[in-house]
């Protein structure tokens, strides 16, 4: 059987799942402390677009409203 250095030098590494899926929370826990503001602003656009999405949904089962009444109602939040 050959010895690492007859293999050059590539070390094998055996990891029981339980040790493989430690590894992987951590490397994303540090993922996740290290790229806070990344993700935060991922999880911010989720949300908008999840708002979104809702409200098209609810207005696709309201009454037309006119272009001036719009605008009349944001002039009086003025």
């Amino acid at each position: 059987m050959p010895n690492n250095k007859q293999r050059g030098d590539m070390t094998e590494i055996i990891l029981d799942e339980t040790k493989l899926k430690e590894l992987l929370k951590l490397a994303i826990i540090e993922v996740f402390q290290e790229q806070k503001e990344l993700f935060y602003d991922l999880l911010a656009e989720v949300i908008e677009d999840i708002a979104l999405e809702n409200a098209i949904k609810e207005g696709e089962n309201t009454e037309p409203v006119s272009r001036d009444a719009i605008f009349k109602l944001l002039e009086r939040q003025e």
